[in-house]
């Protein structure tokens, strides 16, 4: 609709209470790479973004090698929240995403305490 707005996507998406700002990229189309923060050990790395239009983003995390797609749709906002806790997480890095012309996408890096206590391996 002509003169809609889409506050949802016009800001980057929240974090959780707890979670510290470490990086963040407003309402952006195509490619682009937003630089986040080093952090404490043990604590996680949670990336969340959000986009509309017709298609896909792919986030990939560096270092890490972690990377997630999100389908997003033509008349709504699709949002996704991923937390990382891997070895190296403390360290600074960069979130890319890929994204073709038609899609709109905002994102938001944070750090803090992990939601899960139980690492692979535990035990």
């Amino acid at each position: 609709m002509p003169g809609t707005t889409q506050p949802s996507l016009l800001k980057p998406p929240e974090l959780d209470p707890g979670v510290s700002l470490a990086g963040r990229q407003k309402v952006t189309t195509g490619n682009a790479s937003i630089p986040y923060s080093k952090g404490k050990k043990g604590n996680a790395l949670t990336v969340a973004a959000s986009c509309q239009g017709e298609g896909k983003i792919t986030v990939t995390v560096r270092p890490l090698h972690v990377s997630f797609p999100l389908e997003c749709g033509a008349g709504q906002v699709s949002t996704v929240s991923n937390e990382v806790a891997l070895s190296g997480v403390e360290r600074s890095g960069v979130v890319s995403v890929e994204a073709s012309s038609a899609v709109r996408w905002s994102l938001t890096v944070g750090r803090g305490a992990p939601t899960e206590a139980d690492p692979a391996g535990a035990g």
